[in-house]
């Protein structure tokens, strides 16, 4: 995506966010924990923040680590933590816990389980709280993840909530997923449905010392031979995580898979929009009243919604410039060609910056016109219903 604006941000803004990308790759803990917290919380700044650190990221293993609610995540990432320090790695994780439907408050238990290993010098543990988002994890997730990989974290643990059948937006983060499958998860039957399971690399059934863990093997590995998908291999593994038995066969095995298939797996599903990014257009489009206390919003605050956009992956089909005055804040965007291909594109492009300005907190109101080549106009505000105008 070309950006044009008619002022460029101060120097001194440059350096200091030079700077703060470097300690950040320095490995300067009170740095990263206090970047975490400006990318958690969407303050101004956080999204340039982000996109400067994308670029140093990719070499780090992403693990992700999910299953039903008393599976024993947390008790097997504390053993897992102890096998990778064994092994001299130094190791992130990202514990999230539910945020309450009630007071949308969360405890930020999971981080107790793991507290033998917590102050080690190669070990940084971030707690986040879901804060409502559905999918296992909170809306932020990728993006700390992209901070700890810029910072050299060797492995990057993410753990999700306790899960149900459907919560399986770990897909799009991790290189090599885990579903921890608690000693008598239902019966055949349950085995084979759709969910969870299907998104597995590695199915580990933890608390093996319990009676039921073999025929919940056996359920598994009879689930694995109905697939339709023959191509990918998927490891059944047993676990005693208390006693940190079959813990180092875990670690060898996903070792082997991040080794076969490659790091960088949220990388590539970069493009494809989130299910929180196309419900927010759809409200943007859809509202409907005129603009209300419409205050222009601010060149830089605009300007990180664009620097979030630039995410998606039709950066690259269009020409966006920024245009300000003391009346309103517009962006245009304009297809770089005219052929259809750059209108469907150019349309993506005008989603994300819709979605990204709806995270914001942004008001965005949008004039079509279809061209050729594909044109936009969105108005950005501080506040206020959008009519989502389109001609």
């Amino acid at each position: 995506m070309q950006v044009a604006t008619t002022d460029a941000p101060p120097a001194s803004a440059d350096a200091a966010l030079a700077r703060l990308v470097a300690a950040v790759r320095a490995g300067d803990r009170r740095v990263l924990a206090r970047a975490i917290s400006s990318i958690e919380n969407g303050v101004p700044g956080a999204a340039a923040l982000h996109a400067a650190l994308v670029p140093h990221t990719g070499r780090a293993h992403v693990v992700g680590i999910t299953g039903a609610p008393g599976a024993g995540k947390s008790t097997l990432v504390n053993a897992l933590l102890g096998e990778w320090i064994a092994r001299g790695q130094r190791v992130a994780v990202i514990a999230v816990d539910p945020s309450s439907p009630v007071s949308g408050g969360a405890v930020l238990g999971d981080r107790v389980r793991m507290g033998e290993h917590g102050a080690h010098q190669n070990v940084f543990i971030r707690s986040l709280s879901s804060r409502g988002h559905l999918g296992g994890v909170s809306r932020t997730t990728g993006r700390i993840v992209d901070a700890f990989d810029a910072a050299g974290f060797d492995t990057i643990v993410v753990e999700t909530v306790g899960a149900g059948q459907s919560e399986v937006e770990i897909t799009a983060l991790a290189d090599t997923r885990v579903v921890v499958c608690p000693p008598g998860l239902g019966d055949d039957v349950q085995a084979i449905k759709a969910g969870i399971l299907e998104i597995a690399d590695l199915l580990v059934v933890n608390k093996a010392d319990l009676l039921a863990a073999d025929a919940t093997v056996r359920d598994l590995k009879d689930m694995l031979r109905l697939r339709r998908d023959k191509g990918r291999a998927v490891t059944v593994l047993k676990t005693v995580a208390t006693r940190g038995e079959g813990v180092a066969a875990l670690v060898d095995t996903m070792a082997e898979h991040a080794a076969r298939v490659g790091r960088g797996r949220r990388r590539r599903y970069r493009s494809v929009p989130g299910a929180d990014a196309v419900a927010a257009v759809d409200r943007a489009l859809q509202a409907d009243g005129a603009v209300v206390d419409a205050t222009p919003l601010s060149r830089t605050a605009a300007t990180e919604i664009l620097a979030v956009a630039a995410a998606s992956g039709a950066r690259d089909a269009a020409e966006v410039t920024l245009q300000d005055d003391s009346a309103a804040t517009r962006v245009r965007v304009r297809a770089l060609h005219a052929s259809a291909r750059a209108a469907i594109r150019t349309g993506m492009l005008v989603q994300a910056i819709l979605a990204a300005a709806h995270v914001r907190g942004a008001a965005c109101s949008v004039e079509l016109h279809e061209g050729p080549p594909a044109e936009a106009l969105l108005t950005l505000t501080e506040s206020g219903a959008t009519d989502g105008t389109a001609t």
